[in-house]
């Protein structure tokens, strides 16, 4: 089975932001390879993100550099008592 059909229990957005904290360097086409979608996709997605305040994007020469910023809260009311940097901590964690 292909991980990326069917449905994920994370969004696009959610998986963007764990590929950037794994690598803020990241580029679009990059991120769009490991997310499974278009870079224009990608594209709108960054904007979301900082237009939310999750993420900062600043030129280093040519390239991106992406910053995160862990302590704005998560927008669903759901999960609004909980931050970026909790969710990338609980995905991120290794298991033993």
């Amino acid at each position: 089975m292909d991980p990326r059909s069917g449905w994920t229990f994370l969004s696009n957005h959610a998986h963007v932001m764990i590929a950037l904290a794994r690598d803020p360097e990241l580029r679009l086409r990059d991120l769009a390879e490991q997310v499974g979608i278009t870079e224009r996709a990608i594209a709108q997605i960054i904007v979301d993100l900082e237009g939310a305040g999750a993420i900062a994007r600043e030129r280093d020469g040519r390239r991106n550099v992406y910053r995160i910023h862990p302590n704005v809260p998560l927008r669903h009311p759901i999960e609004a008592h909980r931050t970026v940097g909790d969710l990338l901590e609980a995905v991120m964690r290794k298991t033993r």
